[in-house]
């Protein structure tokens, strides 16, 4: 027993943010799977640095060339080949879990982040092309993405929406959940099996917020106002979770949802993303250990996973110091820092980096392939 089964039993689900061939194709995946671990996350990121930084993947690119695929082509065929066997290496923890977890994400490409109907047929067809019922596909919470998870859900694909960072986006979303499913069941078919986690992300926020009310702090005429606002530093991020997690209890206890619950209806749970800790002032399983609680998700880096098994204590604080938490929201945002304007900017800075990550990735196949 691990800290992981000790969250797990306090009702959140820890999924690994990490894939690789080595992972999935020896028993370091038992030993993942047997600490606690019920899921696992990918991303252009995850993928560039697989590709890049290892030669595990030179096979399979050379058998690409020799085949005549192109580099998109060669990406796309690794990534399915090894998301498939990763879920099915999941596939135990899924029917254990009657379908709770046991899930592996798989990212639409960035380059469709603005193209509704681009990303909906995307997600369609690497649903039906992996063809297992534990993957979701990742789409983003841009307008044009949550449009088209809406009618993904509708269609029955399981869906990971991603890149969320504020309330409103956050409520966009579960609308869209909400409305995907009602689509589906008035169109006569089954909704009980559908899937969906709202990736919130977490850490980004922090490091964003904290480097304003650095500034406003280097610039106060008063010294107690300094040390006000250098208190709020590090309060942002979970806060803001925090207040999201309270938003979602209200959404679930309303009727419409229970409408959809008497028709089988899953839970979209929150999951909490980017929660490895950047500022080595914190403690690296803060996020961890201030954001577990019920019906939650959260997909951690390796790194973070060893530390939270060698030191971090599990308990449920999620639903602690929610008047507290709205509290530092609003002694932030009365000093002009808007959370929903932070979202906003992370949100397009999150795009743009996944974005460069793929090309990167891409330009590392492409070196390879010559």
């Amino acid at each position: 027993m691990t800290s992981l089964h000790d969250m797990f039993q306090l009702g959140q689900s820890p999924w690994i943010d990490y894939i690789d061939r080595d992972l999935i194709t020896t028993n370091k995946i038992t030993g993942v799977l047997e600490s606690g671990v019920v899921g696992l996350t990918s991303n252009p990121t995850i993928w560039q640095k697989a590709f890049a930084g290892t030669a595990e993947y030179d096979g399979d690119i050379k058998a690409g060339v020799e085949a005549g695929k192109s580099v998109p082509e060669i990406y796309e065929a690794i990534a399915v080949s090894d998301i498939t066997l990763a879920a099915d290496a999941l596939r135990a923890v899924y029917d254990k879990t009657n379908g709770a977890d046991g899930y592996v994400s798989l990212e639409v490409a960035p380059d469709l982040a603005h193209d509704a109907e681009g990303t909906f047929q995307e997600a369609v067809r690497l649903f039906k092309l992996i063809d297992r019922p534990n993957l979701m596909v990742k789409i983003p919470g841009t307008p044009a993405g949550v449009a088209a998870y809406e009618r993904a859900i509708a269609e029955g694909v399981n869906i990971n929406v991603t890149l969320l960072f504020g309330l409103g986006n956050f409520y966009q979303v579960a609308d869209g959940y909400f409305r995907g499913l009602e689509a589906r069941a008035a169109a006569g078919k089954p909704i009980d099996r559908i899937a969906s986690v709202a990736s919130f992300f977490v850490s980004r926020v922090d490091s964003n917020i904290d480097a304003r009310l650095q500034q406003l702090a280097d610039v106060a005429a008063e010294s107690a106002e300094k040390e006000a606002l250098l208190a709020l530093k590090g309060k942002a991020a979970i806060a803001n979770a925090k207040a999201a997690y309270k938003a979602w209890q209200d959404l679930y206890a309303g009727e419409r949802w229970q409408a959809l619950e008497k028709l089988g209806a899953k839970k979209q749970r929150c999951l909490w993303a980017s929660t490895s800790t950047k500022d080595p002032a914190y403690s690296d399983v803060l996020y961890v250990e201030q954001l577990i609680g019920p019906d939650t998700v959260d997909t951690i880096p390796p790194a973070t996973i060893t530390a939270f098994i060698d030191h971090g204590k599990a308990a449920n604080t999620l639903t602690e110091g929610v008047d507290e938490a709205m509290q530092q929201i609003g002694a932030i945002e009365s000093r002009g820092i808007s959370f929903e304007g932070v979202a906003y900017q992370l949100q397009l800075d999150g795009l743009k980096a996944f974005a460069e990550s793929f090309n990167s990735m891409l330009a590392a196949i492409a070196e390879k392939t010559k």
